[in-house]
């Protein structure tokens, strides 16, 4: 088994040597000698993977090509506490189900000593490089990563590779509707259409013409962006000199502001009043005339 990382060690940028992205002939070296075959049935699923769909097609595809050129690339995976001869895996989950498929007795794997919060670590990572997670199990593996192990968002962005905005960005995703999160599971919504959802006035009513129009990320950003227009008032109509004179006149004969708004057909003369008790004055001044 490999050396345990010390507590608390951030593994991101150590990841190539784990999974197998070797660079020079002495780290393939190290690789080959740590490689392992073991029966395909001592493995079992982690529950804590952050790569929940597998598509069957996708499957069925990677199947093919593990019965013709085997396994290229090791299962990552750690070996199960008091268990003998079981081990959980860490990455390469689909590889396991395609080598099943394709009736593998044996498959490679890197065992690895690693601690829950490094096992989650290295699956998230190992994903994320191969591009194999949705933008919904990406964020969702993000939260885990902060709502269980206190990550800033700086500190997750570190580990990764990813930049603080792409984690922030990614992390928003989890506000959206759930409707909108379906489309994202299915393959049908790119992590780029879900960023401009989360601003837009209407997301679901957008995500669906997403879908259904084949919209483009910068198309759905347009989209996203535009406001419902707001009707302006159209402008008040200057008042003549005569009806500007004729409220001064009653306004000073009154005592309160009168206001007159002449139409088509007649007109409205408004009297303005702070109080009922000048409510009650203008009214015995009506009454008395």
């Amino acid at each position: 088994m490999a050396k345990k990382p010390a507590e608390g060690k951030r593994l991101g940028r150590g990841l190539a040597a784990l999974i197998g992205d070797m660079d020079n002939e002495a780290q393939a070296i190290e690789r080959a000698r740590s490689q392992r075959r073991i029966p395909i049935e001592f493995l079992r699923p982690n529950p804590r993977n952050p790569r929940q769909d597998f598509v069957e097609k996708d499957l069925d595809d990677l199947t093919r090509s593990v019965k013709e050129k085997g396994i290229m690339n090791p299962i990552l995976c750690r070996a199960v506490k008091d268990e003998e001869d079981s081990y959980e895996i860490i990455a390469g989950e689909r590889r396991w189900r395609a080598a099943q498929a394709a009736g593998l007795h044996e498959v490679p794997v890197l065992i690895h000593d690693v601690n829950d919060k490094e096992a989650l670590e290295l699956a998230i990572i190992e994903n994320v490089q191969r591009a194999d997670l949705n933008a919904l199990e990406e964020a969702l593996g993000y939260d885990q990563l902060i709502a269980e192990f206190d990550y800033t968002q700086a500190e997750l962005a570190d580990v990764i590779g990813k930049s603080r905005s792409h984690v922030a960005n990614t992390l928003r995703l989890l506000k959206l509707p759930e409707s909108i999160k379906d489309y994202l599971k299915k393959g049908e919504l790119t992590a780029g259409h879900a960023r401009a959802l989360i601003t837009a006035e209407n997301p679901e009513e957008l995500a669906r013409r997403i879908v259904e129009d084949g919209m483009t990320v910068r198309d759905a950003e347009k989209a996203g962006q535009e406001k419902e227009k707001v009707k302006e008032p159209k402008p008040k109509k200057e008042k003549d000199a005569d009806t500007v004179a004729l409220e001064k006149r009653l306004t000073d004969r009154l005592g309160w502001n009168v206001f007159i708004a002449p139409k088509k057909k007649g007109g409205e003369l408004k009297i303005q009043y702070k109080s009922l008790e000048q409510l009650d004055a203008i009214i015995a001044i009506l009454e008395n005339q």
